[in-house]
């Protein structure tokens, strides 16, 4: 996560929020009159036809790992149209080897090669994390940054019921009189206007390590006696997600190649007195929940465990959730290839587009070091099983 994490990547401009949420509140919605604004329209799936000697590495890489973030990707989809058969075939391997696992794949998958809107074939690969956090189940002068579980008042409005053609699109807000208005943004849930004392689940003792964790979506926290508690993703408040990296490099405080979340972290430092504004400028907020301490790693939004290095986040909108995605870019801040068969098992509110993805490094401060030195471009091959059109969820 992402990321920030994930999951809080379906969602409009902040602009559309009061249009939609009169829409989408009417008691019995009328069919519309006239369509919805166009920008808010998802866009149409990117793909075209490609061959197996097409995809970088193919006949050559280990697809052990795949495997299993595979059968992942099935406890999800082998009820869904199309990946019935395919998953129970996946089921019927005992052990494959390489050569078996090639051959399944070949076999029962169609490779097309995702494309962005102007033609092009390249884009953004970034990385996300389970980042590691000091915190304790009360407050203390030590640990007094709050994570919230999701407030009551916030609603959540599915626009897919009044407009099919903005299927699994949401809008989050509140009720202010007999107005349904947007959710309370960063800079007035630290004011403390939003009803949230009494929902804290966890006090950690660094704001800026707290910030990271809304944007990788989950991570654990280190309590006083040792012990690690999960927490994951529940819900956001529906505002846009603005990176602090390139606010920083807007006001001249960081160069491009410095806006890392290292650099963020070393800005934070040197400027406390600045941070707290800084913050803000993401009016983005993640409301947390406290996950089984027996999961293996945090779910992502397909709603299996992630796999460490072969999971990736993409927007659900152009990429199906759950599909396998042959990868194609470089290690972090490097020209060495990374050319990796991929699950697509996860969101995030900054992945946007078709050629774009967000790696999932795993757990730790080395895993953290990858995901924030990551920026790098790729390219994306979506398999489809045979037989099904590709298309998106």
């Amino acid at each position: 996560m992402f990321c920030i994490n994930s999951l809080a990547g379906k969602r409009l401009q902040a602009a559309l929020l009061p249009l939609m949420f009169l829409a989408a509140c009417t008691t019995t919605p009328p069919k519309p009159a006239v369509a919805p604004p166009a920008v808010a329209t998802p866009p149409a799936a990117p793909f075209a036809v490609s061959k197996w000697e097409m995809l970088p590495d193919w006949q050559t890489m280990d697809l052990q790992p795949s495997w299993t973030a595979f059968l992942q990707s099935c406890r999800a989809l082998k009820t869904k149209p199309g990946w019935q058969e395919t998953c129970a075939r996946a089921d019927g391997l005992a052990q494959p080897d390489n050569a078996a696992l090639r051959s399944f794949f070949e076999q029962g998958f169609s490779p097309y090669q995702v494309i962005n809107a102007d033609g092009s074939s390249q884009g953004l690969i970034t990385g996300y994390y389970e980042p590691r956090l000091s915190g304790s189940r009360v407050r203390t002068d030590r640990f007094r940054y709050p994570l919230y579980a999701a407030p009551d008042d916030l609603l959540t409005i599915d626009l897919g019921e009044v407009y099919p053609q903005l299927k699994d699109l949401r809008l989050r807000g509140r009720v202010q009189g007999k107005r349904v208005v947007p959710y309370y943004s960063r800079a007035e849930i630290d004011d403390g206007k939003a009803p949230l004392p009494g929902r804290e689940l966890f006090w950690v003792d660094d704001a800026v390590d707290l910030f990271f964790l809304q944007i990788q979506g989950s991570g654990r926290i280190e309590l006083p006696d040792g012990s690690l508690v999960k927490v994951g993703y529940a819900d956001q408040n529906g505002h846009p997600y603005i990176s602090i990296g390139k606010k920083l490099i807007e006001m001249g405080e960081l160069k491009p190649e410095e806006a890392s979340m290292q650099g963020i972290k070393n800005w934070a430092a040197q400027h406390p007195d600045r941070l707290g504004a800084l913050l803000e400028q993401n009016p983005s907020y993640v409301f947390f929940r406290e996950l089984p301490n027996g999961l293996s790693a945090p779910l992502g939004a397909l709603g299996v465990p992630l796999t460490n290095e072969y999971s990736i986040a993409i927007d659900p909108r152009t990429i199906p959730l759950g599909a396998p995605v042959l990868l194609s870019t470089t290690y972090p801040n490097s020209t060495e290839p990374l050319n990796r068969l991929m699950l697509a098992q996860d969101t995030g509110g900054a992945i946007k587009g078709a050629v774009r993805a967000d790696f999932f490094w795993g757990f730790g401060e080395q895993a953290g070091v990858q995901a924030g030195r990551m920026k790098q471009r790729g390219q994306m091959w979506v398999l489809f099983p045979k037989g099904t059109e590709p298309t998106v969820n």
